[in-house]
């Protein structure tokens, strides 16, 4: 107890009544939440009686270590959702379920899905089982029955489906014995609700409920503990609006921002001391965060010291920047820097292409956390075995990838028969399709339907007339000819809805990378050349002290000693998707501030005035946030 300071042991003697801690970034609110737990055991309260939740399987299972250290007590530390299948396993016959009950997973509820719209004669088009599965994770998540679902929650051809496949999809689980992920937050509200005496029994149990990372909840978490805690009172809940920044994962701010009407009484306590990073970046992140409406007012501030400015590095492209980046990550190293301190922060997945390549020229180990290398993305292998296909017209691995892109009919038992009788022929692969689908007398006609057929004709006609413009138009239009003429981003949409505008966004970056070989005289080869290698390269090394890449999201709860948020750019940060809407640019700004707040020791800020975004080149604005930050804080280290 003699380690905690004033505020955080004030929070962890607060014995009833619900409390609110404000706990900002590198506060220690994990220690508080345990040392809380602690305390509560020593005074005598039963371990049974206290409930912690939080959101990931690790956080609770660091803080069930730390409980059962320092009390040898076991006390129901969960993530919501195993609280639920808990909950349920008790309480589920009320429902007129059984308690052996199984919890399908995603694809599960796919095949149920597919099956109900086989049932009801609704034929399934491409991405339409994930739209329906969103649909229903939403509805359940806003705790809404089919039937009360509005008329703009319902997307496209399902507007007068939905009720129905809704009912049949809860059905098929009924008759399977099974739940789907989302009902373990659902059904328990429903049996809450619907039945007094279990929630009064349930209420009785659990007098001391507390909940990590408050601001992170949904609807459901949300009404699933007002009603747990109604009777005693006893809620406890740390979190931070400033850090706020899933809204598109569901999690509602005023959850936590309404806190204080939601339990009248509250008492709320701010933990403002930060153990991570030094002066100069709170001051800065402090400085920026204010310029939010929704949210709570409070100050980091830190004892380590003021530390260096804030380092900003403008850039004429993002090729200089990643340059840039790259040079300071070898002097840090080279200082003596452990790699695992050092980290590069971006809003989008794309934008990891022009720092990988930095990286790799310079033989730096590093990994992506949250996502693949961009060499390694499906949608970049596959343009790039369309170009295979015209650089190597016998490159058979190439041919059998973007023949069925998009679907053509070609089997594998066809492909081996077409490869069979090119060798035969004497021919190319290529040359022995355009032979056969134009008629050409051939001593090995491989039999193929006239769907087949068709689809083959298409095929060989788009790689010809690609083949015939490669040296007729600049080699970055050519990369983008590639993708129209083979409809790939038609296949797309129809196959991945769900991560369309991500997957486009690489696409962009591979054409933007193609800028790098307008000047050379074979750029088709040496194109495919670097960018094998640079993949084959990306596999090997050993990642246990390697140079960090992730999106900012991913940030949450890590530090860093050096961090490098780079694409500081409006339309890029914040992203031009969240600019007609201010609770977005609320979002995106505190995005930027779990970004600054994540440096311990040096904080670099990079942007670049010539980008190739959203499939053009264009002139870019630095990012409004970088007009936020007081430029004392500030020190510009180069102008490329």
């Amino acid at each position: 107890m003699h380690t905690l300071n004033p505020p955080q042991l004030e929070g962890v003697r607060h014995r009833d009544g619900p409390l609110l801690i404000l706990a900002g970034a590198g506060s220690g609110k994990t220690k508080v939440v345990t040392t809380r737990i602690v305390e509560l055991i020593h005074e005598g309260i039963e371990p049974g009686s206290i409930l912690a939740l939080t959101f990931t399987n690790k956080a609770a299972q660091e803080m069930r270590e730390r409980v059962f250290q320092q009390t040898h007590a076991q006390v129901l530390i969960s993530t919501f959702h195993s609280f639920g299948a808990k909950f349920l396993r008790e309480f589920i016959p009320a429902l007129g379920l059984s308690t052996r009950f199984t919890i399908y997973d995603e694809e599960d509820s796919y095949k149920v899905i597919r099956a109900v719209l086989v049932e009801l004669g609704i034929k399934e088009k491409k991405g339409d089982v994930r739209i329906i599965k969103n649909l229903i994770s939403q509805a359940k998540n806003e705790l809404k029955e089919a039937e009360r679902l509005e008329t703009k929650d319902i997307e496209g051809d399902f507007l007068n489906q939905f009720e129905r496949i809704f009912q049949n999809y809860q059905q098929k689980l009924k008759e399977a014995d099974s739940l789907d992920f989302d009902d373990l937050l659902y059904l328990p509200l429903k049996i809450l609700r619907e039945f007094p005496e279990i929630l009064e029994r349930v209420q009785n149990r659990y007098k001391y409920l507390m909940v990590d990372e408050y601001q992170d909840t949904n609807q459901a978490q949300y009404e699933l503990l007002k009603l747990l805690s109604s009777k005693e009172l006893n809620i406890f809940v740390v979190g931070d609006p400033d850090q706020s920044i899933y809204s598109w994962r569901g999690a509602n701010i005023q959850n936590i921002l309404q806190f204080e009407k939601d339990f009248p009484g509250a008492k709320v306590i701010r933990l403002e001391q930060n153990y991570r990073s030094t002066e100069t970046i709170l001051e800065a992140a402090n400085a920026l965060i204010s310029n939010n409406i929704s949210r709570y007012e409070k100050n980091l501030w830190s004892n380590l010291g003021e530390g260096d400015k804030i380092s900003l590095f403008v850039a004429y492209t993002e090729r200089e920047e990643a340059a840039f980046v790259a040079r300071k990550i070898e002097k840090l190293l080279d200082q003596g820097v452990d790699a695992s301190e050092i980290v590069i922060f971006y809003r989008t997945n794309a934008q990891s292409r022009s720092f990988e390549d930095q990286l790799i020229s310079r033989l730096i180990t590093y990994r992506i956390v949250g996502g693949l290398s961009f060499y390694q993305r499906k949608e970049v292998k596959d343009i790039l075995a369309f170009l295979k296909v015209m650089n190597q017209p016998n490159d058979f691995v190439a041919f059998s990838l973007t023949i069925n892109l998009p679907k053509r009919g070609i089997g594998e038992v066809t492909l081996d028969k077409i490869l069979k009788s090119a060798k035969l022929e004497g021919l190319s692969l290529l040359s022995y399709v355009d032979a056969l689908v134009n008629g050409a007398p051939l001593k090995n006609i491989t039999k193929i339907s006239a769907k087949g057929m068709e689809g083959l004709s298409d095929y060989v006609s788009n790689i010809s007339k690609l083949k015939q413009e490669l040296n007729e138009i600049p080699f970055p239009d050519f990369i983008q000819r590639v993708i129209e003429q083979t409809h790939y981003l038609s296949y797309l949409k129809e196959e991945e809805p769900d991560t369309f505008r991500d997957r486009k966004e690489n696409l962009d970056e591979l054409v933007a990378k193609a800028a790098e070989y307008s000047e050379i005289t074979d750029p088709l080869s040496a194109f495919l050349e670097e960018l094998t290698l640079k993949s084959d390269e990306d596999t090997k090394g050993d990642f246990s002290s390697a140079i960090t890449l992730m999106t900012l999201h991913n940030s949450k709860g890590l530090e860093f000693r050096e961090a490098f948020m780079v694409g500081m750019e409006e339309d890029l940060f914040p992203h031009a998707n969240s600019k007609s809407d201010p609770n977005q640019i609320e979002e995106e700004r505190r995005l930027c501030y779990v970004g600054m707040t994540r440096a311990k020791v040096h904080l670099y800020l990079s942007c670049c005035q010539l980008r190739f975004l959203f499939g053009s080149e264009k002139f870019m604005r630095p990012s409004r946030f970088l007009k936020e930050i007081p430029s004392e804080f500030i020190k510009k280290i180069g102008f490329a």
